[in-house]
């Protein structure tokens, strides 16, 4: 082996490693530029790299972009558009030449993990027979590159591919689709040791059903959870109900080994009259929820161990896209690159520990969304306790979600601990709000819990359990 081909297998090796190695599911985002008032891409690559993005999609080759993310340790998935697709499918020479046009370029410097062929071909019955022959082309190209160990080749699938998704365990994929399609894509994705690239929406079921489906279940706020009537199994949020049905319709087609990343998922923070849900605070919700709950929680109901690798969309605002108006704002950033909200979208800014100070004050973590009422100033000394006009099955039912998913430290609460007594519900309640309020950095959107706490600016009298590990801050017990 020459001292170039060795060198490149082991930049081959190293970028393959840290775009693979997490301990956790990873958060990457949609970088579209559908709009004529985008930053500059070496711009865009700076605001990655200061919010911690370590993955991003793009929906074309560009090289502009492809060049702005070398040396950057992003990982990169790039798209060959359906308009190509046909070409791609008739002759292997086509890929060829785009592989040498739109990555040979640029790889391994910019670290590209896979390249999407088409997106959601599905919805397009003219495309849809030229898909996995334009999969295989291009894995075969990869090949000859000696490319195809490190990137992957997949195909982004809306969810209108399923036939059912409720309940989540009868999912299942539209019969005429099975044969022709998707037996075909998933044994390639088998054969090749790829993944499955799944788009989820839960805004467009929620949208459509207001009147059948919970906000705070959309959300991934707290609520009471809804049951498969088939196996028992309970879903605290549209979101993994959504994916496994996905995981369902795989396993009914016995390919239960492939893996599954959500390419894109999101939620619009501005939409017209009839766009219900469409609105800033709920998608600082659903995405803050939703990058807290990747990064720290495991798997879904049917695949605990499985990590959850999801792609958020979008990057930026595109003033250019057609359709309603919700699909001009879902992005997490303005064209300005100022943040249509604050969320963490990296496990350093959900732990407070990136290097800005103020990222650690500022970043908005989900232990609900923000009440449309912001409620008293945090900038002083305050508390979150138990909002007793709640009830007590939804104080309950945020207590668990605080103790569980929310990461409160709930320790000192259990029987026979110094925090125990006296044991009723509010006083349990309380202590774990404000333990998750406290560890937050006070910000008065992390009380909330779907009302059933509030924020206090006034130690209360009926406080005395104070927790050792807040550094000086009070952690209070409510009497």
């Amino acid at each position: 082996m020459s001292l170039l081909k060795l060198f490149l297998f082991c930049l081959f090796l190293i970028f393959g490693t840290l775009c693979s190695a997490h301990n956790h599911g990873s958060i990457g985002v949609n970088y579209g530029r559908i709009a004529d008032n985008l930053p500059q891409p070496s711009q865009v690559v700076e605001l990655l790299k200061s919010n911690g993005i370590t993955r991003v999609k793009i929906f074309d080759a560009e090289s502009s972009v492809l060049s702005a993310l070398a040396n950057s340790n992003i990982c990169v998935t790039v798209c060959m558009p359906n308009g190509l697709l046909s070409s791609a499918a008739n002759d292997q020479s086509f890929t060829d030449s785009w592989l040498n046009s739109n990555i040979v370029p640029f790889y391994p410097q910019t670290m590209i993990e896979a390249i999407a062929v088409g997106n959601e071909v599905f919805v397009d019955p003219q495309s849809t027979p030229y898909l996995v022959p334009a999969m295989k082309n291009m894995h075969a190209s990869l090949q000859k590159l000696n490319f195809s160990a490190d990137i992957k080749v997949s195909s982004p699938v809306a969810l209108s591919a399923l036939q059912n998704s409720y309940p989540p365990s009868s999912g299942s994929f539209k019969s005429e689709l099975i044969e022709p399609a998707i037996k075909p894509m998933l044994t390639f994705l088998q054969q090749t040791g790829s993944y499955l690239m799944a788009n989820s929406y839960p805004f467009f079921a929620y949208e459509a059903n207001t009147d059948t489906i919970s906000l705070d279940y959309a959300l991934l706020r707290p609520n009471e959870g809804v049951k498969d009537p088939a196996n028992g199994n309970v879903y605290m949020s549209l979101f993994e109900a959504q994916l496994d049905a996905v995981f369902a319709a795989l396993d009914a087609l016995n390919f239960s080994d492939i893996k599954v990343v959500v390419s894109e998922t999101g939620w619009p923070s501005a939409g017209g009259d009839t766009e219900f849900g469409a609105g800033i605070d709920n998608a600082a919700a659903y995405n803050g929820n939703l990058v807290r709950r990747v990064l720290t929680g495991g798997g879904t109901p049917l695949r605990p161990n499985d990590k959850l690798n999801v792609f958020l969309f979008a990057l930026f605002n595109e003033n250019q896209k057609g359709g309603p108006v919700s699909e001009r704002n879902y992005g997490l950033f303005y064209p300005d690159t100022k943040k249509v909200y604050d969320i963490p979208l990296s496990l350093d800014a959900l732990n407070g520990t990136m290097s800005n100070p103020t990222n650690r004050s500022k970043a908005k973590v989900p232990g609900a969304s923000p009440p449309v009422n912001q409620g008293p100033s945090t900038k002083g000394q305050t508390w979150c306790v138990a909002n007793v006009q709640a009830g007590k099955e939804k104080l309950q039912s945020a207590l668990d979600y605080a103790c569980g998913e929310g990461g409160a430290d709930c320790r000192p609460i259990q029987s026979g601990e110094r925090c125990f007594h006296p044991d009723t519900l509010e006083a349990h309640a309380s202590y774990a709000f404000n333990s998750y309020y406290q560890k937050m950095s006070r910000a008065s959107w992390t009380c909330h819990f779907g009302g059933a706490a509030n924020v206090v600016t006034q130690l209360p009298s009926n406080f005395n359990c104070e927790n050792p590990t807040m550094r000086g801050r009070k952690m209070l017990h409510l009497m």
